[in-house]
């Protein structure tokens, strides 16, 4: 029997590593796991993991108002080394690039235990866009044993690197798993009638959270999205706040009673992905959904200076337009207005996956770990 022991502690790492999980429950005979959540993002996180009744084994709740990454990174680290020293897995397997996967990654390092990283690779060559993201990515490629690359891309980043490349696997990317697995489950659904969405109006839907873009760069897309609806009056927005107070302060200064602006809380998945399903086309800082997107043949528009996910700016579903006003505005209206051009970017291939990494991933934890 392999022992491994999950950690994460955000949405996003409960929605990429649901696939893997729920695979190893496949082969109960061949492996026992435990999960671990560090609470960095409590009330987003617990939701999605219920919604695929995966009841967390340990939670450390290291959640503070305003907390720091000096907190996280040390409530982190201290809980799991407790966890680390009962559980004394197999095998680590953390997600990304948050900073409870790089404590996770440290704290297993620490006791001699084997890390695997999922979403492995991902660069953009620039240690603060996103801070500290980048360099939490960079510091668990360091620490793994074993790499699940997202693309072959992404493997190239780390044999760079140095990173042994027998140790790296190209297996896709698990949001894609989880993506199809919600759309299957919840087919007929109708989870968006409380937002009261006008049918006759185009959507557009809203992410923007980074920590790099607090303060002006909030803003500017604030004022960006102001001047979307004023520009186009069949337009109305969707816009899920974070819960971060540095976020909501300055969305709300902003944004709040903006005609067809709509400030709602964070959705649970299912929500989110049949609004993602629903929209025109998608303006995002958010990593997964760059990734995501494409497979619902949604055109992104990516609200940050760089992203590591150049393959699907490459394929052509997504463009970088940065955090300036006037270029948010005008790319969002161009697509709004040119059809050839929005249905290029709408029809280009997803180049994260089929829906079945978690499946490698899992094949190679029973050979390699």
């Amino acid at each position: 029997m392999k022992k491994v022991l999950f950690i994460l502690g955000t949405r996003p790492e409960a929605i990429k590593l649901a696939p893997v999980i729920k695979e190893c429950e496949r082969h109960n005979a061949q492996i026992v796991f435990r999960v671990c959540v560090t609470g960095q993002h409590q009330e987003m996180l617990l939701p999605f993991l219920a919604l695929f009744n995966i009841k967390p084994d340990y939670d450390l709740k290291i959640m503070k108002p305003n907390q720091d990454l000096f907190d996280v990174t040390t409530a982190a680290l201290r809980g799991l080394q407790q966890v680390l020293a009962i559980e004394r897995p197999d095998i680590v397997l953390v997600q990304g690039d948050t900073t409870t996967a790089f404590a996770a990654a440290l704290a297993a390092f620490y006791l001699k235990i084997k890390i695997g990283h999922v979403e492995a690779g991902l660069r953009t060559f620039d240690k603060y866009n996103p801070f500290p993201e980048e360099i939490n990515r960079r510091l668990i490629s360091h620490l793994a044993d074993l790499h699940f690359a997202p693309t072959l891309r992404a493997k190239e980043n780390l044999v760079v690197e140095g990173i042994n490349p027998s140790s790296i696997f190209v297996t896709g990317n698990t949001v894609i798993d989880a993506l199809f697995m919600i759309l299957e489950q919840t087919k007929g659904q109708d989870s968006l009638a409380n937002l009261r969405l006008d049918p006759k109006k185009t959507l557009i839907l809203v992410t923007a959270h980074r920590r790099e873009s607090f303060g002006e760069g909030l803003a500017n897309i604030c004022l960006a999205l102001r001047e979307i609806v004023r520009r186009a009056p069949d337009v109305e927005i969707v816009y899920p706040v974070h819960l971060n107070p540095n976020v909501r302060s300055t969305i709300n200064r902003f944004l709040k009673g903006v005609d067809r602006v709509h400030l709602i809380e964070p959705l649970d998945y299912v929500a989110f992905v049949h609004l993602m399903n629903r929209a025109k086309l998608i303006l995002t800082d958010s990593g997964g959904i760059q990734e995501e997107a494409p497979s619902l043949g949604k055109p992104v528009l990516v609200l940050r200076q760089v992203t590591e996910r150049p393959e699907v700016v490459e394929a052509g579903a997504a463009k970088v337009v940065g955090l300036d006003p006037e270029r948010i505005v005008h790319e969002t209206i161009f697509l709004l207005e040119n059809e050839e051009e929005y249905r290029k970017m709408a029809s280009a291939p997803n180049p994260f996956g089929d829906g079945h990494a978690a499946e490698r991933i899992v094949k190679i934890l029973l050979e390699d770990c």
